[in-house]
């Protein structure tokens, strides 16, 4: 079987493998894919046809590449249910496991990047001659099905991406706030020069790009434990509750993770000043790496249109309203607190449940009616859920922090308290704009003539 044949080298590493879903026809609209699969009469097929943007398509690193092909069958139906998987390796394998000869397919050509320069990124050819030989997976017109078991998995380590970068381009920026000598420091009658660090704004520029890549960091990785507990949690209900949690959250760790990285990365060039936009200070790589990751693995768009349409409209809301349900138990707990401080950053967090709980049900009132009216405010929609969500994950290690404190020099804790404070007062108030956004700003969106653009 192709599991016995591939599954052991690929897990151990021995053979790598790709994914091969996009063609110059068919970006995002899968439906477009032309790659055809004709039978040979002995249970393969001959792939022929054209992939772009192939992750690692061809290298020396592995002794075989196996490559996952969505390809169409003769009696296919259109669109996306007719897309069937193959498995099509660089070298066959013969039966007892060897190397045999070189498949018909080739590297065409290698793309030149804006960034991600380590990673090779391929055109592939299948067929040129007579045909890739391929192997089906599964049923035949279920290919899209099974890629995303594999896109779903892809989408939350694209969103870890943009919190590394994030986290690289903070790191870096804080090494240089620290040594750049520059200018005086504003009400410092001493006159005395120091680190750039102690300039309000430098400091503004970095505590939001702490705020945010930390918020980002715990939105991946509470979906981190939404999937472990979906898979392994002894209580079914509780296997179940996290699955749609998992589900829900999953679009917005790809989307609002990446989109975080961006402004993070701009904000680490900014802190560098003219030293920024030199390549060598490093700091425009963060941002170079950073792009692609709002576009591969499904744009930002992509996410937000599975976010507003399988994720809440055509489930009533339900996974939505149980997480908002999760946030206003820690909203009470924040509002009963002893401390003025963390009172505060509930009532904040408050006003971003609001925001998320009306944007949630003007959607659901007109998503049916007014498809395009909600598809306007869906990648609003998607930033309003990473911001409150994101918020409400960093008001919760804020409780912690507070409770450990007591008692505890570690500046770690007070650290934790002085982010949540400032993603309170400093990013959670974007919530408010989303929700205008989306309720009432889809008129504007729709409204210029194309001739007019």
């Amino acid at each position: 079987t192709l599991r016995q044949t591939y599954l052991d080298k690929l897990v151990s590493g021995a053979w790598t493998g790709t994914m091969n879903l996009t063609e110059p026809q068919a970006g995002s609209d899968l439906a477009a894919v032309r790659t055809k699969a004709e039978p040979r009469g002995d249970g393969s097929y001959a792939i022929s046809g054209t992939k772009i943007f192939i992750t690692w398509g061809e290298h020396d690193m592995a002794e075989n590449i196996v490559h996952l092909v969505l390809a169409r069958l003769p009696d296919a139906p259109p669109g996306v249910k007719g897309i069937s998987l193959f498995v099509a390796p660089k070298f066959l394998v013969n039966a007892d496991g060897s190397l045999g000869a070189r498949n018909d397919l080739v590297c065409a050509s290698i793309e030149h990047k804006m960034g991600i320069h380590a990673s090779a990124t391929a055109v592939m050819a299948f067929g040129e001659k007579d045909g890739a030989i391929g192997y089906l997976v599964g049923e035949p017109n279920r290919g899209l099905e099974y890629m995303f078991t594999m896109m779903n998995h892809a989408r939350l380590n694209v969103g870890l991406e943009g919190v590394g970068i994030a986290e690289r381009a903070y790191q870096q920026a804080v090494g240089y706030a620290r040594e750049r000598v520059q200018g005086r420091i504003v009400g410092d009658t001493s006159g005395e020069k120091k680190p750039i660090l102690h300039h309000p704004d430098v400091r503004r520029m970095l505590m939001d790009m702490k705020a945010r890549t930390e918020a980002t960091r715990a939105i991946a990785y509470y979906v981190a434990g939404c999937m472990d507990r979906a898979k392994s949690h002894p209580d079914e209900n509780t296997r179940g509750a996290n699955q749609r949690r998992l589900e829900l959250l999953t679009p917005v760790v790809k989307g609002w993770c990446t989109e975080m990285a961006q402004g993070v990365t701009w904000n680490g060039i900014q802190v560098h000043g003219g030293m920024g936009f030199i390549e060598e200070t490093g700091a425009c790589q963060h941002m170079r790496d950073a792009r692609i990751t709002t576009i591969y693995e499904g744009t930002t768009a992509i996410q937000a249109n599975d976010l507003i349409g399988r994720k809440v409209a055509r489930e009533g809301g339900h996974a939505m309203r149980a997480l908002l349900e999760d946030m206003a138990g820690t909203r009470a707990e924040l509002d009963r607190h002893a401390d003025a401080q963390m009172r505060s950053i509930g009532a904040a967090l408050g006003i971003g449940m609001s925001a998320l709980g009306e944007a949630t049900d003007w959607l659901l009132a007109h998503y049916d009616a007014q498809p395009q009216a909600a598809a306007a405010g869906a990648v609003p929609f998607l930033k309003l859920a990473g911001t409150v969500t994101g918020g409400w994950l960093m008001m919760r290690a804020a409780l912690v922090a507070c409770a450990q404190m007591a008692g505890s020099d570690d500046g770690f804790y007070a650290a934790k308290l002085i982010t949540a404070r400032y993603f309170a007062e400093h990013v959670l108030p974007e919530a408010n704009g989303y929700r205008d956004a989306i309720v009432h700003g889809a008129e504007s969106v729709l409204a210029m003539d194309e001739a007019l653009f």
